[in-house]
């Protein structure tokens, strides 16, 4: 939306709103907020609704948050009297400066630096989830809601009026899905967006996560965007298509429908660097256990029809030319993804660099061993991360710190466990908290 703070105001007052999310994002990706009255609005506008930022930044007592006017929505599944509308916030120090690790800022920044240099940039995201039955007492159990394929309808899909549900919900809120089918594990389902503006898509994918939860929660179920469910052989990912244009013409194709050489450049920017993007990409231990099962990437390449590559280049183009990357799951957090993915393509035009373009190309059935590996385990991708100017360059330090450190506290508590000792660990970590 494009509005004025005052016709906000009058929208507010005129729609029977009672209560403002302020919401936001820590450097982890979960969503957070403060719920303000009406009253508040207005001050929230010029001045801001400070609060304790200790709970994720020791060193950062007070922040302010500042609503972004753009993001208004009404969340449709709260009472339509009485009505709970939601902003999403620009983070800020006491004395009026942009909070350094505030990475939807960042990534805004980012984004205006490239519009600067030609460059428009859109993604979105195909993200997967399960959905599972409750016990007795209402607690969520690993017993996937039906017992559905790859693309079944009912009956065999019981998911599907949920999903329906969800869809619906996005659409009020003004988010933008484009489908929703089954997928191939037990219970499994995935909503795909279509491409945006990259901060308009990473808001939307945070908020996608609460709504198919909100939604579950009401029709009885319990939403899991665990990257690996324990038991299951499918994990759920987050796959991210993007294009990017370069003065109004797509990087990806040119007038024959072929790769242009700075599409090549920016793919093998993204292949380059993506061992050290990994740990931020899929920063759970459980993320580790997914790489290699089902459709998963294992290796750092590249295909047109292969999808179990870690990156794929569609041969039909059509009218949407784009990559898409594969490795990413739903534990991540999307500002930082799609900062850190863009970053690393930009990096690969300005160098000139079609090394991994041409050496990560997956187009017969050559053996696997000869591709690189992405990262196996929490503590290889810590360590890749660590040394990384890359990462240092793109990242602020706290943000760096932090998310390592949390990845490296849960390698280590998995470090010599059994698996039933892993799976009680990972419901606890992954499976109700994600």
């Amino acid at each position: 939306m494009s509005h004025t703070p005052l016709e906000i105001l009058r929208f507010v007052e005129e729609n029977d709103v009672k209560f403002i999310r302020l919401t936001f994002c820590d450097m982890f990706g979960s969503l957070k907020n403060i719920a303000i009255m009406p009253n508040e609005l207005e001050h929230a506008f010029t001045s801001g609704i400070p609060f304790d930022a200790s709970f994720f930044d020791p060193a950062c007592s007070d922040l302010l948050l500042f609503p972004d006017i753009a993001t208004l929505s009404v969340l449709p599944w709260r009472p339509a009297s009485g009505r709970v509308v939601r902003f999403f916030c620009s983070l800020r120090n006491p004395d009026g400066s942009d909070y350094a690790a505030d990475m939807r800022t960042d990534l805004i920044g980012f984004i205006n630096k490239l519009r600067l240099e030609g460059y428009c940039c859109e993604m979105g995201t195909k993200c997967e989830f399960y959905l599972f039955e409750l016990d007795s007492l209402g607690k969520p159990t690993t017993t996937p809601h039906d017992n559905g394929g790859y693309l079944d309808v009912a009956p065999l899909d019981r998911c599907e009026n949920p999903r329906r549900e969800i869809c619906l919900s996005l659409e009020e809120m003004g988010l933008r899905p484009r489908s929703s089918c089954h997928k191939h594990g037990p219970g499994q389902n995935e909503i795909e967006f279509r491409v945006n503006e990259p901060v308009t898509a990473a808001d939307d994918m945070v908020h996608y996560k609460t709504v198919v939860k909100s939604i579950s929660a009401q029709n009885g179920l319990f939403a899991s965007f665990m990257p690996l469910p324990p038991g299951f052989t499918h994990g759920s990912a987050l796959c991210i298509p993007m294009t990017v244009r370069k003065n109004g013409e797509n990087i990806f194709c040119d007038a024959d429908g072929n790769i242009t050489e700075t599409g090549k450049c920016f793919v093998s920017g993204i292949l380059r660097r993506i061992p050290e993007m990994t740990a931020f990409l899929n920063p759970t231990a459980n993320s580790f256990d997914r790489f290699g099962t089902g459709y998963a990437p294992r290796y750092v390449d590249w295909s047109c029809s292969n999808l179990s590559t870690l990156l794929r280049i569609p041969a039909a183009m059509g009218s949407e030319p784009r990559i898409e990357l594969r490795s990413a799951d739903a534990a991540c957090n999307p500002y930082i993804a799609f900062r850190l993915i863009l970053a690393a393509g930009m990096e690969g035009i300005r160098n000139g660099d079609t090394e991994f373009y041409d050496s990560a190309a997956r187009l017969s059935g050559e053996n696997g061993g000869r591709y690189l590996s992405l990262p196996s385990s929490p503590e290889e991708a810590v360590s890749i991360a660590s040394s990384s100017q890359f990462i240092n360059e793109n990242l602020p330090g706290n943000v760096i710190t932090g998310i390592l450190s949390k990845l490296n506290k849960e390698a280590a508590a998995c470090s010599g466990m059994t698996a039933e000792l892993r799976e009680q660990f990972y419901r606890k970590t992954c499976f109700e908290y994600l």
